[in-house]
């Protein structure tokens, strides 16, 4: 432990302390934190609330989690678990101990053909139905956050989403269960074994589940509630319905841990039924003179019938209505139009028009604004889905800065409907939420409701006191719903579970509470919580730091992509704590606090910041946290540091040709001294100089050999055979990175990139062109990347211009050998003609060219720039017309090389692929890219060669 570990120890209250003695038995010292920076950055999470831990663990395994509830009991402190932290209701955050299982618990095995699969709680919910899909078969719950949230927190929130309803959520669908209990006692539903022993050593226990059970079910009235409110989408308190469907206890306390959100026990494992996932689909988006229309025609329909029926005020849809792509009509729509957005499914085409048409009859005596139109076109439909799918984040958008988004979500009979929503809409606006949008599963009658509000204003506070208040007297008393439909009941709603539910109920669940943590331990506060007053403490604030990070709303669904997600921070964290900082400096308080937050992040929120971006492509606001970063490390620039790079940048003849030269160097002393005296040395080497010398490895590339490109005396053209009287021309532009760096000693093609590439464009026929004084050019991104905006913008100019003419002014294509560059130059030169490899070959060369698909497996990574450009599927194309097997890693986003990081910050790079090299097959012995440095990586962590994809296309080509 460090110094200044010991003093923020030493800062928490004795029993933590003893505390965090005891864990350290089990979890190692680079996964528990009781630092500033780490407790703020893990304890927010998507829901309005601020509570900040005193400490942080990340458990891996269930020996982890079971010693630390004996700890927790041991020294009466209370813990709570969290997985994504995308919840919104307040039941994943804590200020005593967050136990965080991202980054682990990665287990999942498939049953039979699919019927069944075994998850461990870090898998991400759409993970799951990728492993499930070559079975026709997905999970039962289908959250709008099901490509961000993990199983834990699906099963522990009972998260259900758009299509599966009351029938496929997780109460439903779950077959078995591991259970950690607050006693430590694992209970594994599934083993014979596990069940007796747990009936037998447990008996208390399960005498006091039987002896509620018994109390219900003698109660006709009670029972008929619970029953009744089960009807409908219902996570307001505990699964009562568990008592009155099931008669075993062990089936009773299975169901009873969904929707228990961590306050029971931990759920360590969960095997779910899945279920059909339909080929064929067809949506429709019917527009609706008004609310009362739409809501009518909601009624007419069934799961049966339809899969899902979205509903959307006017509001919801001006929100939409500006984006790409969107149907201009949506534009023209009177202020008291309703869309109502409709998907059917079926097994063949035959039964999916059968459906259609079932609707269409339906729905056919109800007045629409346009005429009703189904489409089972998928990037038609998917578009539709897209105006749903984007209402919550584009109010993220708009927002004023500042303000915090909330959204609310109940559920109504569907017989009432367009009664409730209105007088819903009425509540909303005469609380001054004028701008409040409605939307929601209306299938279900399970509406959301989603305005802003800014906590900091004294003024607000009772204005949404008021509005919950209301709310609550509308949903229970008028129309017998449910408070929380799907999002868990939380801190948010815990005050309103006796209102909803009544004495008798409530007190049934506080018996259920009392057998299962008797002494309050396990998520405190959520659920159950005698505080009436709870739902409006500790709200977050939201203060402005940067105009690129100023609209996130805390979801976190950038972080499953970040490179640095199990290594440092995610891009949630990295602005949370920005937040913090900023907010600091404006009111100078706390300086003692500001200055380790500015240091600690220097690290964990700047260094090892890959600033590929990728970030942006989940984010539905479409938040770059690397640039953001780039923007930090601007500010850190000084007038020497920029005469230093303005130096390099002026001599890139003479950089290129010191880079060469020191990796020649290197590649010789590897020739005498070995890999493995070599890899000694230098580690031993970097680790005196206190990580200040690059890091060696063995797949460090040689110096690159410039003979190769066949610059030809005279001109800046290299002819190749062409089949007409004019040939092809591309003017091709290898970047300084595959100038400077050649191949590793076991690439599996020793010659360079540029001679692959000249062989391939020869067989296609292309006369070659060079930009002028070439060696002297490059894109800018190694500025750019490291904060010196002036000189990157300087040295893309000078490219820019080269290629103009060498283009023979944007006549021709202009071809760069390496992605990242490429990428570049596209955002800064958006009137020339530009193609990195794969883009090229697929455009212009897949014609051109004989391919003999080799009977070989290969591995592709797919560049974070490549990503950006949506070049994913032809970079699949391009390797499966080479090879007959193509892996692609689900799991592996950006390598975390990042230009230099891989050799300076080379635990980025390692963090980011730890499941590479389990993620390939035996037979898979070479792996390709499109970016020099990333190969480095990639081969050195997956143990084959990679290199750019360009070299698989010369191999399996001939002229055509």
């Amino acid at each position: 432990m460090s110094d200044v570990q010991r003093q923020d120890l030493a800062k928490l209250p004795e029993s933590y302390q003893e505390f965090w003695k005891r864990v350290a038995n089990y979890i190692p010292n680079n996964r528990r934190f009781c630092d500033p920076l780490h407790t703020l950055a893990y304890g927010i999470d998507a829901s309005f609330y601020r509570l900040i831990p005193k400490i942080v663990l990340k458990a891996h395994n269930s020996n982890e989690v079971t010693q630390i509830i004996k700890a927790s009991h041991e020294y009466k402190v209370p813990v709570t678990f969290r997985t994504a932290g995308s919840s919104l209701s307040g039941q994943a955050v804590t200020d005593s101990v967050l136990v965080v299982l991202q980054g682990a618990w990665r287990g999942c095995s498939i049953i039979g053909q699919g019927e069944k699969i075994v998850l461990e709680p870090g898998i991400i919910g759409a993970e799951a139905n990728r492993y499930l899909a070559k079975y026709a078969r997905k999970i039962g719950p289908d959250p709008a956050s099901i490509d961000h949230a993990m199983i834990g927190g699906i099963a522990a929130n009972n998260a259900s989403g758009m299509c599966c309803g009351t029938a496929d959520n997780s109460y439903q669908t779950v077959a078995e269960m591991k259970i950690i209990l607050s006693d430590g006692t694992m209970l594994d539903t599934g083993d014979e074994k596990s069940c007796t022993d747990f009936l037998t050593s447990h008996l208390e226990w399960v005498k006091k589940i039987q002896e509620i059970r018994n109390k219900i079910m003698s109660d006709p009235e009670l029972e008929a509630l619970i029953r009744h409110k089960y009807k409908i989408k219902n996570t307001t308190g505990y699964s009562l319905n568990a008592f009155v469907d099931f008669e075993e206890p062990i089936d009773v306390i299975k169901h009873l841990m969904i929707g228990s959100e961590g306050t029971l026990g931990f759920i360590a494992e969960i095997t779910y039924h899945t279920v059909v996932e339909h080929a064929h689909k067809a949506s429709a988006l019917i527009i609706y003179p008004d609310m009362e229309q739409a809501c009518l025609a909601v009624q007419r329909l069934d799961r049966d019938t339809v899969s899902a029926a979205e509903l959307m005020d006017r509001i919801s849809l001006k929100t939409m209505e500006e984006k790409p792509g969107m149907p201009e009509y949506l534009k023209t729509l009177s202020p008291t139009a309703t869309a109502l957005l409709v998907e059917v499914r079926g097994s063949d085409q035959e039964s999916l028009q059968q459906k259609i048409k079932h609707v269409e009859d339906l729905l056919k005596e109800i007045p629409t604004v346009l005429p009703m139109s189904f489409t089972d076109v998928k990037a038609e439909y998917d578009n539709l889905w897209n105006i749903r799918k984007g209402i919550f984040p584009a109010v993220g958008a708009i927002r004023a800065l500042g303000t915090g988004v909330i959204i609310e979500d109940v559920a109504f009979p569907k017989e009432n409907l367009a009664e409730a929503t209105i007088a819903l809409r009425e509540i909303l606006d005469n609380y001054g939420y004028t701008d409040a949008i409605i939307y929601g599963h209306a299938l279900d009658g399970n509406l959301h409701f989603v305005f802003t509000q800014d906590f900091g204003r004294s003024e607000d506070l009772p204005r949404y006191e008021g509005l919950m208040k209301d709310v609550s007297e509308l949903v229970v008393n008028r129309f017998g719903g449910s408070l929380k439909a799907e999002h868990g009941t939380g801190r948010n709603m815990a005050p309103f579970v006796e209102v909803e539910w009544g004495k008798k109920a409530y007190q049934f669940m506080r018996q259920l509470k009392a057998a299962f943590d008797p002494e309050n331990l396990l998520n405190p506060g959520v659920i159950i919580n005698d505080n009436p007053n709870v739902y409006l403490e500790n709200l977050k604030n939201m203060p402005q730091a940067h105009k690129i990070i100023d609209t996130c709303t805390n979801c976190g669904f950038c972080q499953n992509i970040c490179t640095s997600k199990n290594l440092t921070l995610t891009p949630r964290q990295r602005i949370v704590i920005q937040r913090e900082i900023q907010e600091l400096r404006r009111t100078g308080q706390d300086l003692e606090r500001l200055a380790r937050l500015e240091k600690d992040f220097d690290y964990s929120g700047n260094k090892t910041c890959a600033v590929d971006g990728l970030c942006a492509t989940t984010c539905p606001l479409e938040i770059n946290t690397g640039d953001y970063v780039k923007y930090l490390r601007s500010q850190e620039v000084t007038p020497s540091t920029r005469r230093i790079a303005e130096s390099l940048a002026s001599h890139m003849t003479g950089v290129t040709g010191v880079m060469r030269f020191g990796l020649g160097a290197v590649n010789g002393v590897h020739s005498i001294l070995g890999t493995k005296m070599m890899e000694g040395i230098t580690q031993g080497a970097r680790k005196l100089s206190g990580n200040a010398i690059p890091l060696w490895n063995p797949w460090m590339p040689k110096a690159g050999r410039v003979s190769t490109l066949r610059m030809p005396s005279g001109n800046n053209k290299v002819s190749a055979k062409s089949p007409g009287a004019t040939p092809l021309k591309v003017v091709y532009f290898p970047s300084c990175i595959s100038r400077s760096m050649g191949t590793a000693k076991k690439d599996l093609d020793q010659r360079s990139l540029s001679e692959a590439m000249l062989s391939v464009l020869e067989k296609a026929g292309y006369e070659v062109i060079y930009p002028s004084n070439m060696d002297k050019l490059c894109c800018g991104m190694p500025w750019e990347s490291k904060g010196f905006f002036e000189t990157a913008d300087k040295k893309s100019s000078e490219l820019e211009q080269a290629l103009f003419a060498a283009s023979e002014e944007e006549k021709h294509p202009i071809l760069c050998d390496t992605s990242p560059c490429l990428y570049r130059m596209k955002r800064v030169m958006p009137t020339l003609k530009l193609y990195e490899p794969v883009e090229f070959i697929h455009d212009f060369l897949l014609e051109r060219l004989i391919f003999n698909q080799l009977k070989e497996t290969v591995a592709i990574h797919v560049t974070c720039s490549s990503v950006k450009m949506k070049l994913q599927e032809k970079f699949y194309n391009v390797a499966h017309a080479c090879a007959e097997k193509v892996i692609m890693p689900q799991d592996v986003h950006c390598c975390g090389f990042a230009g230099d990081r891989g050799f300076t910050f080379p635990e980025l790079n390692r963090s980011a692929l730890a499941s590479l090299k389990d993620s390939l097959p035996e037979d898979c012995h070479a792996g390709y890219s499109n970016s020099r440095t990333c190969e480095i990586g990639l081969s050195y962590h997956s143990g084959i060669s990679y290199q750019s994809i360009v070299y698989l296309v010369d191999k399996c080509t001939k002229a055509r």
